[in-house]
């Protein structure tokens, strides 16, 4: 069984590479790993990402691809984070037997077939109001702690998450939380990430 991290912040492919390389090298020291969700970059903008992120000493081992499994296994990350329309996680195991393999999953039906599939852990949410889906009504802490129950894989909440929500997540059983905006966006993202330590 692969270690799962427990506190995951997330890239919002709103920075230019320089920006995000800036921010991913002030905040690895305080964060379990780093998601590159960055949809509109090409595999040769990602590796050179990755390439950037080693010339700054940010490990390997704290690096997660959003979707792309093929880099991911090139650049020999930590691991790849699938979404609804990428392949399932039986599938990216089958060839990538080394990654780490997480899935977002939106009800307990569908982290229960991700568990199936052999998922290492499932994003769940949004769990509060977040400003990546303005406009949706958020998912709510009950339908987390349902979640939490269903599967025996780690469940990391998702949506909406400030330090000051931490205590209740924690009540939920969820083994982790995942922060998007809030950290990367933030004024001084070191020092906001060094607040949502030791989930």
């Amino acid at each position: 069984m692969k270690k799962v991290p427990r506190f995951h912040v997330i890239s919002t492919g709103r920075q230019s590479t320089k920006e995000l390389v800036h921010t991913i090298s002030a905040i690895h020291p305080y964060v379990d790993v780093i998601h590159l969700r960055e949809k509109a970059k090409t595999a040769a903008e990602l590796v050179h990402i990755i390439e950037e992120l080693k010339h700054y000493q940010v490990p390997l081992s704290k690096i997660v691809i959003n979707d792309r499994a093929d880099v991911a296994h090139a650049m020999k990350v930590r691991g790849v984070h699938l979404a609804y329309h990428s392949l399932s996680p039986d599938q990216v195991k089958k060839s990538f037997s080394s990654l780490l393999v997480g899935r977002s999953v939106h009800s307990v039906e569908e982290a229960r077939l991700a568990e199936k599939q052999g998922a290492d852990y499932v994003f769940y949410g949004h769990v509060y109001p977040s400003q990546s889906k303005k406009g949706q009504p958020p998912r709510g802490i009950f339908s987390l702690e349902e979640v939490v129950k269903s599967v025996s894989i780690p469940v990391i909440a998702i949506g909406g998450i400030e330090h000051e929500r931490i205590s209740q997540i924690k009540q939920t059983g969820a083994y982790g939380i995942a922060v998007m905006s809030g950290i990367v966006l933030a004024e001084n993202p070191a020092e906001e990430a060094k607040r949502y330590q030791n989930f």
